[in-house]
This record gives C-alpha cells, structure tokens and sequence, in this order.
C-alpha cells in the first residue's frame, strides 16, 4: 500500500479577493512537483466565490470537468446553449472533449459560494462535448456510499457519467461508524477529501478539508470520529 496525506494548510492558495481558492494540485500560479496529479485526478480545487462575482466566459478542451457546490449556487452558462443554475446535493459534468467556452457566476449578489472543481483526465481525446446534471438525495449517503459519477463505460442509472474509468461517491457517516470502500481494480487508487468531520483512515487522523490518498490497495476503510462529510474520488493510474 502507498499512501500520502494532504494536510489542508498545505495547499497552495490564492487570495484574487472576489475569489479564495485552495489548490491540492498544481494550478495557475501553485507550482508543486510533488503535487500534479493523482493518476488521472488533475485538479481538486476548494473555491470560496464572492457574492456577483465569478469566472466569466473562458474555454476548455479534453477535460472531464466536476463541479459540486458545498454552500450557495453557481449560475452556468456555456457554448452548447445551457444556462443553468447548479446548487448544494447537485452535482454538474462536463466532458469538454473538442472544445468549449463556458462561465461561472455566483448565482447570488449577497451571499459567497463554496464549491469543488475537480478535473479528470479523459481516456479519450476529442469527443463531442457533452453536459449534464443531476441533484441527489443527501438522505442516500446517509452511511452509505452514494455514487455521484461514474465511467460512460460502466453507466450507473443513479449517477452521471463521464470519459473515463473513475467513480465519485460520497458519504455522511455518523459518530463512531466505519464505512469500507472497495475499489473497482487493484491498479486503481482513491482520494478521499473530508470535506466536513474528523476520521480515521489507515491509522491516520483526518480533519475537515485534510485529504488521503492511497494506491495499491483493493480495500480501505473510514471510521468517523465525529460526524463526517467525505469524498471519494477512485480514479486509474494513467501509467496503466
């Protein structure tokens, strides 16, 4: 088993003033050799966006692009025609394949916004953009895993799908429970962000925005301290 602990105050960050982010890869001015990606994860980024303020139009292209708000709501717009608004217990992708502009504006003038933007590596280049997506039910991960996205190969009725072998699910685990998470294939690994709580994976003490990563493993498990928020994102090794 390998294993690596992401301390939260030891990610990179950025003050733009209309935006707080925090950085636990390599990103914009973030530099970390050590911190690039895990497998085909590229990007966790933990933005705090203020009130009437967000990113306007920009573009992007192969890249299966996650955003899971955590407080408030993102209005989004995009070169495909959406225009949607996207809220806590929602979940929205974006497989940007051969080329999209899109933006993201809080949707609120007086209140900030807390999301999560992940970004995974495509196993596939140049596909039609695609996007979609989907409110889940918190009262689903209540204890239990609740999978939010998982591979077009592999479609999950319950969860959205992207370009690649990868799974995100998500748990709400009370005091003192444990929770097993086991992983599709040995090759694969996972990173687990708690985003609220305290627990305990693989004899280490995790607190809210702390994240693991662990490979070569099949099986891992959670025990909450106090009640937890955790993320779990389980994603190949691109050298596979």
């Amino acid at each position: 088993m390998k294993k690596n602990v992401i301390k939260s105050d030891s990610r990179g960050s950025a003050n733009y003033q209309w935006l707080q982010a925090s950085y636990s890869f390599s990103f914009a001015g973030y530099q970390n050799r050590d911190r690039m990606h895990f497998g085909a994860l590229r990007v966790l980024n933990d933005d705090i966006i203020q009130a009437g303020t967000g990113f306007g139009e920009h573009p992007h292209d192969n890249m299966e692009i996650i955003t899971i708000p955590l407080y408030g709501a993102i209005s989004h717009k995009d070169s495909m025609k959406h225009e949607e608004v996207i809220g806590v217990n929602e979940v929205q992708v974006m497989s940007a394949g051969t080329g999209i502009f899109h933006s993201e504006e809080n949707a609120s003038k007086t209140e900030d916004i807390n999301l999560l933007q992940i970004w995974i590596f495509p196993n596939e280049n140049n596909v039609k953009p695609v996007y979609d997506q989907k409110y889940y039910d918190p009262k689903d991960a209540k204890n239990q895993w609740q999978q939010l996205v998982t591979s077009i190969a592999a479609p999950n009725r319950n969860a959205l799908t992207i370009n690649q072998n990868a799974k995100i699910s998500r748990v709400f685990l009370d005091d003192n429970l444990s929770i097993n998470y086991k992983l599709g294939e040995s090759s694969f690994g996972v990173y687990l962000f708690v985003i609220d709580g305290e627990v305990e994976i693989e004899s280490e003490n995790l607190e809210a925005r702390d994240a693991i990563s662990i490979s070569e493993i099949q099986e891992t498990k959670i025990k909450a301290n106090r009640s937890a928020h955790v993320l779990c994102i389980e994603v190949p090794d691109l050298n596979q």
